[in-house]
């Protein structure tokens, strides 16, 4: 049964369910489904909207949840069917204990792409996003039309194992809840997004500090598998919010990375400049997709 009740963040576990029969308590946007699907230990929960020849795949930060993109889904989906993920761990996916380091994400996300009758799709990632779509691209590159990333990082910052560590860390401790917000509230510089900010900090610290610890160590941990971007003949299309994950020599190595790179700076918005200005981020993103024939023209 097709759920069309307006779209919303959550972050309620989804309950033992295969397919697309959408559970009650899954949101999905109007017109669109809720389905999910067994990868590992995890059930993951996603949502299709939209239809065309084109398909983009969205994959949202750490500890966030599809309903991040929920500003993108009106401005695209009348040109390509759109499939938004809650990775392992997040959302409406089960939260069991797994390894939750960017390979098993990756592997999640190619699971819903075989399940949604994916063949070959756009895909974009915010944040921490960037590092799971890199992985899936490794995993099946065949799979990928593109690679789009939001604000993320392309290659892992450069840190000692012990600069590393300590930073990690700190998602385990007792006071795990405080540090992310002072951490990740810090992200929304712009006044008049407090209101925002707020929201999108609730929806974060509902995700179990076991998904949130395992998550961190998978990105920044130096004993983890190297998930940097190397150079690939797909385009790839980067936005980055005005700031010190876009200087000069930021710029050349993505540009470096693609024939067909495309980079864009976004001024006056924080981390999460997809939910802060949508309209201007939407305007540039369909512009971006359409220029290398990603989206219906």
């Amino acid at each position: 049964m097709m759920r069309t009740i307006g779209f919303a963040l959550n972050a309620a576990v989804l309950p033992a369910f295969t397919g697309c029969a959408a559970p009650q308590k899954a949101r999905t946007p109007a017109g669109g489904q809720s389905c999910s699907v067994q990868f590992g230990v995890n059930n993951i929960h996603y949502v299709t909207v939209g239809e065309g020849r084109h398909t983009i795949v969205f994959v949202h930060c750490w500890a966030g949840n599809l309903g991040f993109w929920r500003e993108q889904i009106p401005a695209l989906a009348d040109q390509a069917r759109l499939v938004l993920i809650d990775l392992p761990g997040h959302g409406l996916s089960d939260k069991r204990p797994a390894a939750y380091n960017m390979d098993y994400f990756a592997g999640a996300v190619l699971a819903v792409m075989r399940d949604a009758g994916v063949d070959q799709a756009t895909l974009v990632g915010h944040s921490m996003g960037g590092p799971v779509i890199y992985r899936v691209y490794e995993q099946a590159p065949e799979k990928v039309a593109a690679l789009v990333v939001v604000d993320g990082f392309l290659r892992r910052p450069r840190a000692t194992p012990g600069e590393a560590g300590k930073f990690i860390a700190q998602f385990r401790a007792p006071e795990y809840r405080e540090y992310t917000r002072r951490f990740f509230g810090a992200m929304f510089p712009v006044p008049g997004t407090e209101a925002l900010r707020d929201r999108v900090l609730s929806e974060m610290l509902a995700t179990p500090q076991s998904v949130m610890f395992g998550a961190m160590e998978g990105m920044f941990g130096p004993d983890q598998p190297d998930w940097d971007l190397k150079p690939v003949p797909v385009p790839v299309l980067v936005i980055n919010a005005k700031g010190p994950m876009c200087d000069a020599g930021d710029e050349k190595h993505i540009r470096s990375l693609s024939p067909r790179t495309d980079y864009r700076v976004m001024d006056g918005v924080g981390h999460w400049l997809m939910l802060e200005r949508p309209a201007e981020f939407n305007a540039l993103l369909a512009e971006m997709l359409r220029k290398f024939d990603l989206i219906a023209r």
